[in-house]
């Protein structure tokens, strides 16, 4: 509901009616004549609740406003998304949710998601198993050694000389398990690392790093969602390398380009998610994980652009590379807000 209500806060509502047939002459707010259920001047909508319970209309009519264009615009996201990429570029806007509008959606929704489930980073606390696995190595060195000296006694008293050999087999094998449990109860933690950059903030960073990497992944989480729009403006530039020989396609068409794909990634990963929540094997999450997106992209790359199926495929591989740089470049600036925030 969050998201939807952000959404539809940017979302304009062209072509669509408010559900109320009646509403004054002249516009409330300017007093402009009306000529249909929005004022043409100032864009108020004719209809004006004065109720307790307009709090609640509002409510619900920014969401179903918003919902109602979701079944426009998922379906062919999902299927069809070059499609929707150009009949929205070039001029249908009130039939589908714009793309900034489904980005900022699919983001609330994908980490309110993640919420409900208990996703969380979290650093591991390998201490309490290293402290478990030396007392039980503590305990077993007296039994190990116990066990030894019968089996020394056993080769002692044995006749045949294969009955010696077995035990001596047994006793070798012993020493061995002896010395792993030595090793393990005498283990000390290695000195930790420290190094300083020269950076005062960097430094200070980094030590709160250490001391609680818990915090730092936790303002890491946090930024992702908050910054998750700086991956648009960190992949228009390469949407527009690879169609730079081509002017008809303006930075415009290309940004509706990306966010639409990322609108459809960030679903993608909650339905594949609650898949797995839901007991699917996790060879077919991992099948689907990795083969959707490149299928949807050389999709959305043919219907958008136009592209022919050997350079749509080429541009394809060449995304997929870029893809991957351009989240490493995101998760080092999450990196560094969490260290220097």
């Amino acid at each position: 509901m969050t998201g939807a209500l952000i959404a539809g806060a940017i979302e304009r509502h062209s072509g669509e009616r408010t559900g109320h047939d009646s509403h004054p002459a002249l516009c409330l707010n300017c007093g402009t004549a009306l000529v249909g259920d929005y004022c043409h001047r100032c864009g108020q909508p004719g209809h004006i609740h004065r109720s307790l319970s307009a709090i609640w209309h509002d409510l619900a009519h920014g969401v179903l406003h918003f919902e109602g264009k979701i079944w426009n615009t998922l379906p062919l996201l999902a299927w069809r998304p070059g499609e929707l990429t150009r009949r929205f570029i070039h001029g249908e806007r009130a039939r589908f949710v714009s793309p900034m509008a489904l980005f900022l959606f699919s983001v609330f929704l994908m980490f309110a998601f993640f919420g409900a489930i208990g996703a969380h980073l979290e650093a591991p606390d390998n201490r309490p198993t290293t402290e478990i696995a030396q007392a039980q190595a503590r305990a077993k060195i007296p039994e190990t050694q116990a066990r030894i000296a019968a089996l020394v006694k056993q080769r002692a008293a044995a006749t045949s000389p294969q009955a010696r050999e077995m035990i001596g087999a047994q006793i070798e094998k012993a020493r061995d398990d002896l010395d792993g449990f030595k090793e393990i109860a005498s283990w000390k933690p290695g000195r930790p690392i420290d190094f300083k950059t020269g950076w005062p903030r960097l430094d200070k960073g980094i030590q709160k790093a250490k001391d609680n990497p818990n915090l730092v992944l936790y303002k890491i989480q946090s930024s992702a969602y908050k910054f998750s729009w700086a991956l648009i403006p960190l992949s228009v530039p390469f949407m527009w390398l690879l169609y730079a020989w081509r002017p008809q396609f303006k930075l415009y068409d290309h940004a509706v380009f990306v966010t639409y794909s990322l609108s459809f990634m960030s679903l993608l990963v909650i339905v594949l998610t609650a898949l797995s929540k839901l007991g699917v094997p996790s060879d077919a999450i991992a099948i689907a994980g990795t083969f959707i997106p490149p299928i949807h992209i050389y999709r959305q790359l043919r219907g958008a652009y136009g592209t022919r199926p050997v350079p749509a495929l080429l541009r394809l591989f060449v995304l997929c590379f870029l893809a991957s740089f351009i989240l490493t470049v995101f998760l080092l600036l999450l990196i560094g807000m969490g260290v220097l925030g």
